[in-house]
């Protein structure tokens, strides 16, 4: 199995093992007091059980890295290459997705067993000098495991939702609430013209970021701030889900098929809107940004202000210039917390993934790496569109400008929201 084209390793042996084991043991750290009935159901067909995150990322390193660069290696459990695949045609036949949390067997501890198992090897394989390829195999496999952390936390608080009880992944208190009330989104202008996009640098990069290409941007003018849940409640309360002149076609399929009346979690409790969150059932805060709504609501809304969404090339331009820290999975908030009353551009980083009017398509030149690791990214270039900037459940050092995260228009449980955009005409 080869390495995608897209990056070459610049780290040394002993970084990558500070950057493996730093990322196995949050994931780790992120179940530590998770059940084993927590970590084994499933909520949804969209979602994971966390024990069933645990336990593929560690099929990952052990199918993709030491079964091709470990000789001696011998596999934890030949049974778990069903188990523990997801969709990887060329790896063999897996248990279907929507059935992972019938997994009652193996246990929690079996899982964590075989995740050191698995970093043994690794360390195993560290010590040695790393066959070619290997080293972009071992990092690329962080990343997908940081990407398995936002996942696994943004599945359980949709498995908490579903409890009537309402448990809390973390204690609500102290609420980290640091609301005040919100201005107007102020309009930032952007020049257009030939512009460089993607990945162009050395470093980790998923192929899908590349390769660095030109697009023609024109003149725009993109939100300071993301949409607050206090704006969205205007929308809701002006009838946004009752007229269809606002939706794309399968967007109102969806509002009527699904009865979309408000944002995922929201409900109405004596004349106020609350929601779930991972730290339980909270009022909504007005000034925060909205979260948990699909491309079609976005993009509802911004009809009906009279917007746009802006595109992933208009994105990443502005991108470029945004200076202000963001709110990640580190801060331990794990909620999108309301923007800084300071000029420029805000909220960028962080918080909620933004959606994009962009379909999530192949670059210009972009080829997928052979074998396996090729099915990671290109195979899903279809019926998509493009988030970017990172969530509150987003590991800090795993975005960057060029990051293109994608969904289907309908997808609602992640931490996903939306900044308006604007032509600017001469």
């Amino acid at each position: 199995m080869e390495a995608a084209h897209l990056f070459r390793s610049t780290l040394q042996p002993t970084e990558i093992s500070r950057l493996y084991q730093r990322v196995r043991d949050a994931s780790v750290r992120l179940t530590a007091h998770l059940s084993d009935a927590d970590a084994t159901v499933q909520s949804m067909p969209d979602a994971s059980p966390a024990k069933w995150h645990l336990a593929h990322t560690t099929w990952f390193f052990e199918a993709m890295v030491l079964m091709p660069h470990l000789p001696d290696y011998r596999a934890f459990d030949a049974n778990f290459n069903f188990l523990f695949n997801s969709y990887y045609e060329s790896a063999g036949p897996r248990q279907p997705r929507p059935s992972r949390g019938l997994l009652t067997r193996p246990s929690l501890q079996t899982v964590l067993r075989y995740r050191e198992h698995v970093d043994a090897g690794i360390e195993r394989l560290l010590d040695a000098p790393l066959a070619s390829g290997a080293a972009e195999l071992i990092e690329l496999g962080c990343h997908h495991e940081q990407q398995h952390q936002e996942l696994l936390l943004t599945d359980v608080l949709h498995l908490f939702a579903q409890n009537p009880l309402r448990p809390a992944y973390k204690a609500p208190e102290p609420l980290p609430v640091e609301s005040h009330p919100s201005s107007p989104p102020h309009y930032l202008e952007f020049e257009g013209g030939l512009k460089v996009i993607g990945h162009c640098t050395e470093g980790f990069a998923f192929d899908c970021e590349g390769p660095s290409h030109q697009v023609f941007v024109e003149h725009f003018r993109l939100a300071d701030r993301l949409v607050t849940n206090g704006e969205w409640i205007d929308f809701v309360t002006d009838g946004g889900y009752r007229d269809p002149l606002l939706w794309l076609s399968a967007g109102w399929s969806r509002v009527l098929a699904d009865g979309w009346r408000a944002p995922l979690y929201w409900e109405e409790r004596d004349g106020e809107f609350w929601t779930m969150t991972l730290r339980g059932a909270q009022p909504v805060d007005t000034a925060a940004p909205i979260a948990h709504v699909s491309y079609f609501e976005a993009d509802a809304f911004a009809t009906w202000a009279g917007k746009r969404l802006p595109t992933e090339a208009e994105w990443e331009v502005a991108a470029r210039g945004a200076t202000s820290p963001g709110n990640f999975a580190d801060s331990g908030r794990l909620r999108p917390k309301p923007a800084a009353a300071v000029a420029g551009l805000q909220q960028m980083f962080g918080d909620v993934w933004e959606w994009t009017r962009s379909a999530f398509l192949p670059y210009p030149r972009f080829v997928a790496s052979q074998g396996a690791i090729g099915e990671y990214n290109g195979k899903f270039m279809s019926g998509q569109f493009v988030l970017r900037g990172g969530s509150c459940v987003t590991p800090a050092d795993h975005i960057r400008s060029t990051y293109r995260n994608f969904f289907p228009p309908e997808t609602r449980w992640q931490f996903s929201g939306l900044r308006l955009a604007e032509d600017l005409h001469a």
